[in-house]
């Protein structure tokens, strides 16, 4: 009785901790995400493995990291524009439509034998503007397919979660492929996944959102985008927060292969292996947000998770032994997905509705927008003092960080609390907490 009974209480927790799937749009979205993720993750891998193979270069394998991403710092705030304007999920359709395509042009050079160098940073630059429309309009997509805002959180935590489970597989397949075929097969693989989401997308039933085209003009709606963001000090705060740890710590990915061939002397299924590494973390990290009943005290787990990344960054920065590598990424990964993900939920939570596009340009602009440049001054550092010390320091800024968000947490739990108030369903949270 007693084991029945515990088995029970597991699966209770485990339709707790996946709740947004019972909403028929995010279940299908889900699954579309899924197949399509672990193609993003193939070519992620091949891409960084190609250059690395084409070049040799730590400054190049930046470069193309600079490329891919900058874009995005460059482009969102323009774009949220239009994702408060315009229909969100078409919005994403063109983008991914567009992502396809781009992985197609990559295999067919690739396969043919023609790449170069340039053709790699050319592609990543166009990818750059696809995601600077993609992320803030798949981030403020999640609204509409999510009936009640309670969920929200958990949505947006089952979608990382997929994300990092595709972390986990599709290094592990593209390792294995570029050993025997090389990259072409891995982005024709990648063109081929756009599909499944692309397909889920179609056959959703979404109720048309409010627009607000008819408002205001262009420049009037991106200058009120950036007033609210950075006059609300809670929603600054994560935003600043963001952008330094984007800078410092998450450029570490683009030198995997520098730590999989020159320190720890292995080749392709290594930085597979290591990016696999960081996925179970960041997976794990994943799990534990979409477990939480509330958002309340998400600024100390954020500050937190972010020490632990800069640590285990530092430690891996030192290790020559693949075993104790792999066993520190479990952290970095964990850390930098909890910090990822509940800086994402507290902008998502606390936004209005008619400025959540906006908002969502200046978050992936804090993220995908200072992490190129971090890539860029990375690679180039890398170049000149290693990639240990590279990494190490970017660890050290980390903490440094961590420490100053940690100490302003007063500040921001008055500014957010009142917000968390007037909302359906943190209420009660609040007056239980």
């Amino acid at each position: 009785m007693e084991f029945i009974q515990n088995n029970i209480i597991k699966l209770q927790r485990l339709k707790f901790v996946l709740r947004a799937l019972r909403y028929r749009n995010f279940r299908i979205f889900f699954y579309g995400q899924s197949v399509s993720l672990i193609g993003t993750w193939m070519q992620t891998i091949a891409m960084s493995w190609l250059v690395f193979r084409l070049t040799g270069s730590g400054f190049l394998l930046g470069l193309v990291g600079f490329s891919t991403q900058f874009p995005a710092f460059l482009m969102s705030p323009f774009a949220g524009v239009y994702v408060d304007r315009l229909n969100r999920r078409w919005l994403v359709i063109v983008a991914q439509t567009l992502a396809m395509i781009q992985a197609f042009i990559l295999a067919f050079l690739t396969l043919t034998g023609a790449i170069k160098v340039w053709h790699i940073i050319i592609l990543s630059i166009f990818l750059g503007v696809i995601y600077a429309l993609d992320i803030p309009a798949r981030q403020a997509f999640f609204v509409d397919i999510i009936e009640k805002r309670d969920d929200l959180g958990n949505a947006i935590a089952l979608n990382s979660l997929i994300f990092n489970g595709a972390r986990l597989v599709g290094p592990s397949i593209a390792g294995i492929l570029i050993a025997v075929v090389g990259e072409g097969l891995c982005f024709f693989i990648n063109g081929l996944s756009f599909l499944a989401v692309i397909i889920s997308l179609l056959v959703m039933k979404v109720k048309q959102a409010e627009t607000n085209s008819r408002k205001r003009h262009f420049v009037k709606e991106l200058r009120e985008g950036f007033v609210y963001a950075f006059r609300l000090s809670a929603i600054r705060s994560v935003l600043i927060f963001l952008a330094v740890v984007s800078f410092a710590g998450l450029p570490y990915i683009v030198l995997m292969p520098i730590f999989a061939k020159d320190v720890l002397h292995g080749g392709p299924q290594t930085l597979g292996f290591l990016i696999a590494a960081s996925g179970i973390g960041a997976l794990c990290g994943a799990i534990y947000l979409a477990s939480q009943k509330s958002v309340l005290g998400l600024g100390e787990v954020i500050a937190i998770s972010t020490i632990i990344f800069g640590i285990g960054l530092i430690a891996f920065s030192q290790s020559r032994i693949f075993l104790v590598s792999s066993f520190l990424l479990l952290f970095i990964g964990g850390g930098m997905m909890i910090f990822l993900v509940g800086s994402n939920i507290i902008l998502q939570t606390i936004v209005d509705e008619d400025k959540r596009g906006r908002v969502m340009s200046f978050f992936t602009m804090a993220f995908m927008g200072m992490e190129p440049l971090g890539s860029l001054v990375a690679g180039s550092l890398s170049s000149a003092i290693g990639a240990p010390k590279t990494i190490m320091a970017g660890g050290i800024v980390c903490i440094l960080g961590s420490i100053f968000f940690a100490r302003n947490l007063n500040i921001l739990r008055e500014s957010i609390l009142p917000l968390y108030e007037k909302m359906d369903g943190i209420s009660e949270a609040v007056s239980e907490g």
